[in-house]
Formats: structure tokens, C-alpha cells, sequence
């Protein structure tokens, strides 16, 4: 295996959270890692929503701070949570400068929508539903221009680094099919998501939680898991991954109805902007039931379908449906992990060296259950955090340890994994399912042990069966209740470090 020395932060995904953690970084030199080309295959540039932040006269950052801990059910860390939403017109002011086109009002001003369990209209969009491509095209084209930024496009992570003393000194990175180790004195996992782990998503099927699992593998701590917030409007038209019908269309004043018109939440006009999880709930009994979950944007929208929502439009009739005329078929899919490596406010986890932020780290801001148009915020606000933190980080001397290679899941193991985890580990979870899904885990290990897809689905199902109450995104049929006291589930490892097995010393 060849071995590199960089100076400066490695940072692992090319969305908006590393994007942001990398254009901060400077001017230490900062290479930035992805599987694929930049405004591929990461979640950012699909979402359709916006930027959630107090930016009208009617709004303040407390306001926002308050429905943000609604939402999180108990589990939101408040310093967190003021920290984010201080962040946020300054966040979105930054996105502005870089070239991020928001939507403006009459007056200049950015032009803000009302979204779910917002008690005010906060959400800065652009083009309707465009917002994270745009956002994220902006990015792109400020780091292609820095000149301390590197970008390998075709890079997958593989494997962390460690000294022996358990702080990460690097990463294994597969380009071309060989094997690199890239030894750096910050590792920043800006990986992404785990909804790929589910047959029914909205988010790139490629987002399999690899680096949570490879946190895990090497120690750090793993926050809060189970929680796992499933979209209530994803366009059910056999597409893999689903599209998405952005809850702005619900702000708009669409309607959830089942196939005899009825209201799936009832008829009044608020009724279908109730937190995610109720919403999401609501639709998977209607399904269930056999009565079809749809939603109505013939009234609300209408003729304006092409202009406003142009993403939606296409989706639609590309699956050959005109939401202008038809109602939309719609079910939960899985959409955002509000659980993953816990991390503080500059990204620093439980692990020297590893910095974790966006998707993939777990700071306290969501709790269990995320209030909308609020990732992208925390992506960029955090993600400038954490590009200072990391590019302060001093090389460090010492021995570094063999890192091992996780095996590849073959394709027939991930569609069985997938499936168990929409079937059982889904909107509603119960003991019996979380079992079935486990004990599959656990035969697939043995064709493929370590396999990173294995290890994160394990985390989030295995974390489901010990909550024996419904929180958030989190539902157990069996144990609707809410416990009176708030907990956190805290996962972690001792990390292996064996000294017959080191390299080299520095």
C-alpha cells in the first residue's frame, strides 16, 4: 500500500458540509476526498427545502432555538441548538457571498416559506425547490477556485488510521482500484447519511452509514442511532431512490388524502404540517390500511407547478403523472439520521484526530427528531466550525497502526438488508421485527464479516430494541409510550490496537 503524507485536514465527502469544513480550513492545504464528481450522489444537492434561519422581522434566533427543541423530543442539546440558530442568517449571508441564488422578496430581502413545525416562515429557498443543488453549486465553484483545496473525485474511504495510542492519523483511500493511505493530522468524516441502508429512501442509495460504522470500528462514540427520520411524501412511483415531494408544498397548503378523498390528518388547514414523524405515521396506516396516502396539490398549486416547484413537476412526469391535474402517490422514505458519530460544535469527537460534522456526526441539534430545512444549516454553520478547528490540528508523531480493509457486501446481501430494514426497522418498529431484521445481520456478517453496511444497519436496529418507548422518529408499536426522562443511546468500542501489527514509525 503507498503511503502519503499531508499537511493539513483530510476531509472525507464533498457535500456541504465538507465543502463548508473545507473552504474554512484555509490556509492550511486540504484535501477533500468523494466517491463520485462533486454535486453527485450526496444528499445535499438533493434537497429541495431550503435554509432554515431567522431572517424576517417577525422571527428571532430564539424562536427558532424553541421549535428546533420541540421537534428534538427531549434530546436536543441546548448550547448546540443556540449555536446553530445564532449561526443563521450569518450562515446563509455566507452562502449568499459565495453565490448561493436565494429566492428575494420585493425589498432585497431573502424570501422565506413556512415548513412543518415552524411557528414562522424561515425557510430560505431558491427556485421553489431547488435549493441544495444551487447551494451546493456555489460551493463547488469556490473550492475548484481556492488555492488550498485538493479534490480526489474518485476516491472512496476505506479504512481509518490509527497510532497506537488510538488517535487517527489518517485514512485508506481506494482510487482506481489501489489501495492509499493518506496520513494527515486531521480526519474530518463528512461521509453523509445512512438511508441507503433502506430499500424505500429518498437520499442516494450510495449513503450506506460507512463512515458511522468505521467510527465505531475504531472507537469513537455513536449517538443516539436509532433515530431515523422517514419522509412522509416521498413520490411513490417505483423509482429507486424515491423522489421527493418537498413539504414546502404542504406550506403551500397541499393535502395528504387517501383514495376516497378523505383527509389523513384531518380537515384542518394546519392539520399536514405537524412534526415529520406524526405526518410520516399517518401515511403508513393509510397504506396499511389499504387506503392509499396521495398528496393533493391540484388546488394549492396548480398551474404553478412548472415554475414553483420544477423538480417535483419533472419527477412527476417523468413517472408519467401531472401532479397539476392528479394527486400524487406518496410513502414514508427514509430521509435524514439524526443519530451518528457524536460530535461537538467544531466537529471534534470522542477520538483524537477524528473530526465528524453534516450527516454523519451527531451534535445535539436534532435530538430525535429534526425540525425541517434545519440540515442545511447545521451542514454549513457547523461545517465552517469544524474547517477552523481541523485546520488548526498539528501533525503529530508517532507510530502508526496497520489498518484493516472492510470486506464489500455482494449486491444480492445489500438488497436483502435493505428490504429488512424498510420492513422492519422503519416508521413503526416492534420487538419481533428488529429481531427478524438482526438475526439477518447477523447471517450476512458470516458471508462478509466487517462489512461496514452490516455494522451501521446493526447500530441503528440493535439501538431500536433497546429503546423500549416511542420518541421522535423513533416508534415501537409495541411501547407507544414516552418515557418521563429523556435518555441518550451511547454506542463505542475499545479501539484495537495491536503493537505487533505496526508499520512504521514516524
Amino acid at each position: 500500500m503507498n503511503r502519503i503524507r499531508h499537511d493539513g485536514p483530510l476531509i472525507i465527502g464533498g457535500g456541504l458540509a465538507g465543502l463548508s469544513a473545507a473552504l474554512e480550513a484555509g490556509p492550511r492545504p486540504t484535501l477533500v476526498v468523494t466517491p463520485a464528481p462533486l454535486l453527485q450522489a450526496c444528499s445535499s444537492a438533493w434537497a429541495q427545502g431550503g435554509v432554515a434561519a431567522a431572517l424576517s422581522a417577525e422571527d428571532q434566533p430564539a424562536l427558532h432555538a424553541a421549535d428546533t427543541a420541540s421537534a428534538g423530543a427531549g434530546l436536543v442539546d441546548p448550547e448546540a441548538v443556540r449555536a446553530l440558530t445564532d449561526d443563521g442568517r450569518q450562515t446563509v449571508e455566507w452562502l449568499a457571498t459565495l453565490g448561493a441564488p436565494f429566492d428575494r422578496d420585493a425589498d432585497g430581502g431573502f424570501a422565506v416559506s413556512l415548513e412543518a413545525a415552524h411557528s414562522k416562515a424561515r425557510v430560505a429557498r431558491v427556485g421553489g425547490d431547488g435549493a441544495g443543488r444551487a447551494i451546493l453549486s456555489a460551493l463547488v465553484a469556490s473550492v475548484r477556485a481556492a488555492p488550498h483545496i485538493e479534490v480526489w473525485e474518485n476516491g472512496r474511504l476505506r479504512a481509518l488510521v490509527q497510532d497506537a495510542t488510538g488517535r487517527v492519523r489518517g485514512a485508506v483511500i481506494e482510487r482506481d482500484g489501489r489501495l492509499v493511505e493518506v496520513l494527515a493530522p486531521a480526519v474530518v468524516l463528512a461521509t453523509g447519511g445512512a438511508g441507503g441502508l433502506y430499500a424505500r429512501t429518498t437520499t442516494p442509495a450510495a449513503l450506506l452509514g460507512e463512515g458511522m460504522a468505521l467510527a465505531w470500528l475504531a472507537g469513537a462514540e455513536i449517538l443516539d442511532p436509532e433515530f431515523v427520520q422517514f419522509h412522509p411524501t416521498a413520490i411513490d412511483v417505483g423509482v429507486d431512490p424515491m423522489p421527493l415531494a418537498t413539504e414546502a408544498l404542504r406550506g403551500e397548503g397541499a393535502r395528504l388524502i387517501d383514495a376516497h378523498g378523505d383527509f389523513l390528518l384531518g380537515d384542518a388547514p394546519d392539520a399536514d404540517l405537524k412534526a415529520r414523524d406524526i405526518v410520516a405515521r399517518a401515511v403508513h396506516q393509510a397504506r396499511a390500511e389499504g387506503r392509499g396516502a396521495y398528496l393533493d396539490a391540484r388546488a394549492a398549486v396548480g398551474a404553478h407547478f412548472p415554475n414553483e416547484f420544477p423538480a417535483v413537476f419533472a419527477a412527476c412526469m417523468h413517472a408519467g403523472l401531472d401532479p397539476r391535474e392528479t394527486p400524487i402517490p406518496v410513502a414514508p422514505g427514509a430521509h435524514y439520521h439524526m443519530g451518528g458519530i457524536a460530535a461537538g460544535l467544531d466537529g471534534r469527537t470522542s477520538l483524537p484526530g477524528l473530526f465528524a460534522v453534516g450527516e454523519c456526526a451527531a451534535t445535539g441539534v436534532h435530538g430525535a427528531n429534526r425540525l425541517a430545512s434545519n440540515s442545511l444549516l447545521e451542514a454549513a454553520a457547523f461545517g465552517r466550525r469544524t474547517g477552523r478547528a481541523a485546520g488548526a490540528e498539528a501533525g503529530r508523531e508517532g507510530r502508526v497502526v496497520k489498518a484493516v480493509v472492510a470486506p464489500d457486501l455482494a449486491p444480492e446481501a445489500l438488497t436483502a438488508l435493505r428490504v429488512a430494514m424498510s420492513d422492519n426497522v422503519g416508521v413503526v418498529r416492534d420487538a419481533a421485527g428488529l429481531t427478524r431484521a438482526l438475526a439477518l445481520m447477523e447471517r450476512l456478517e458470516q458471508d462478509a464479516r466487517g462489512a461496514l453496511p452490516v455494522i451501521a444497519a446493526r447500530l441503528i436496529a440493535g439501538a431500536a430494541l433497546e429503546r423500549r418507548e416511542s420518541r421522535g422518529g423513533h416508534y415501537r408499536s409495541d411501547y407507544p409510550d414516552t418515557d418521563a426522562d429523556a435518555r441518550h443511546t451511547r454506542l463505542s468500542r475499545a479501539p484495537v490496537v495491536a503493537p505487533a501489527a505496526v508499520l512504521a514509525a514516524e
